[in-house]
């Protein structure tokens, strides 16, 4: 079976907001992710914002945007990037996810990556790296100090980085940002 069919079953068997384990209360879609299935590059954020629970997709406000305006400006497309997140569904007034919801998010995310199979996975964020609970980072860590740095992970490589919200909230930071966003596309050998 190809990796689209695999994507669109495993879909298929969490897209219930009756009765899910992934539905955090007072949302109203489950944010999934979207790109092809068989992409060399993942981000993966922390959970979805108030516009991507309205559309039911990922990075789609703010943060979205930013994100997209510099893959572009380093020649990378969206469209061929699968984006998604930890938790699927999002926390009430956009709190950070529980320990539990990052938990019940995580076997999901884990079976998109073993469908995927990408060469490279870029965590954006404390949260994103975090709830990956990848044995190559050692806890307490800042991901001001890991952000840009290529670790093995599984079958692929992980790059940590800021979140763009971060961004939007410390402009200079930027730089570093697309340091880092250069590096997944070196490391990602396109």
């Amino acid at each position: 079976m190809d990796k689209e069919k695999k994507l669109e079953q495993l879909y298929a068997s969490v897209s219930s907001m009756t009765n899910n384990p992934l539905v955090i209360p007072g949302s109203t879609h489950i944010v999934f992710g979207e790109g092809p299935a068989d992409a060399d590059i993942m981000i993966i954020g922390e959970a979805p914002g108030k516009e991507e629970d309205e559309l039911g997709r990922p990075f789609v406000g703010r943060s979205g945007k930013l994100l997209t305006r510099a893959l572009e400006s380093i020649g990378l497309q969206r469209d061929k990037i699968y984006i998604t997140n930890i938790v699927k569904t999002r926390p009430p007034n956009n709190r950070t996810p529980s320990l539990q919801e990052i938990e019940i998010g995580r076997s999901l995310l884990f079976k998109q990556i073993q469908i995927i199979q990408p060469k490279i996975i870029c965590t954006l964020g404390a949260s994103a790296l975090e709830g990956l609970n990848p044995d190559v980072i050692q806890k307490p860590f800042r991901i001001t100090k890991l952000r840009g740095k290529v670790f093995p992970y599984n079958v692929a490589k992980l790059l940590p980085t800021l979140h763009p919200a971060y961004i939007l909230r410390n402009p200079a930071a930027a730089e570093l940002f697309l340091r880092d966003l250069l590096t997944l596309k070196k490391a990602a050998c396109i």
